[in-house]
């Protein structure tokens, strides 16, 4: 993801999968080292936190996570949130590049 290190940004990933899951995700995809993955198996305590799982215990898919972008500055400031309706719903990494610039961050 060179086009966001030249900002000056790091990207990770978070998952409610465990780390063991996350880490043959990596290795299947030779992406070892170049993507940071990031469990919050098993209490799920961060995408609570960020409004990013599914909380409607009536939904399919309730306590999985849900596809999100947040854009946090080096203080530790959220200056970005976008929780998309469906995680099939994805930005396209220059809209995510756009919200970098707009917000500040880097």
């Amino acid at each position: 993801m060179p086009q966001f290190e030249a900002r000056g940004a790091q990207v990770v990933g978070v998952s409610t999968d465990a780390a063991p899951s996350l880490a043959a995700w990596q290795k299947a995809n030779n992406a070892g080292g170049k993507q940071i993955l990031l469990s919050d198996f098993p209490r799920r305590q961060m995408l609570t936190a960020y409004g990013a799982l599914e909380t409607n215990e009536q939904s399919p898919v309730y306590r999985y996570a849900k596809r999100a972008y947040f854009i946090i500055d080096k203080t530790g400031t959220v200056k970005y949130i976008k929780i998309m309706d469906s995680p099939l719903d994805l930005l396209s990494a220059d809209e995510v590049l756009k919200a970098l610039k707009d917000s500040g961050a880097a």
